[in-house]
């Protein structure tokens, strides 16, 4: 059974930072891609970045490339999203996800296992 807990939201100013992690158990870390997510209230969930089973790759969306950053650390079954920068457009929950694939994925139906998301408010 896989499961993925996502930690590191909070309340920030515009401009902040902060950092999420994702702890991921119950299949081999290393041998698949991730993903982060978000969805604002009324909206649907939309992708924010993914990283390769190496982390060697990565992608964005558009309206967080330059700011976001994401990482992994397969010794730790572990993900990352490094956020700066951050915009009052950022609120949203955030949520880890994992694909049956060593290769990135952009939309949501790559996925196939998620975590329960972490709230990231970020005030004006």
């Amino acid at each position: 059974q896989v499961r993925l807990v996502e930690s590191g939201g909070g309340l920030v100013q515009a401009g902040g930072s902060l950092r999420l992690s994702c702890a991921a158990s119950g299949r081999t870390f290393s041998a698949y891609a991730m993903g982060w997510f978000r969805q604002a209230p009324g909206k649907e969930r939309e992708f924010v970045a993914t990283i390769t089973f190496s982390g060697g790759s990565t992608r964005y969306a558009d309206s967080v490339k330059g700011r976001f950053t994401i990482s992994r650390n397969n010794a730790k079954n572990t993900v990352y999203l490094q956020m700066n920068s951050l915009k009052p457009e950022d609120t949203a929950v955030y949520y880890c996800a994992q694909r049956a694939s060593p290769w990135g994925g952009v939309v949501v139906t790559d996925y196939d296992y998620w975590g329960q998301g972490t709230q990231v408010t970020v005030s004006s």
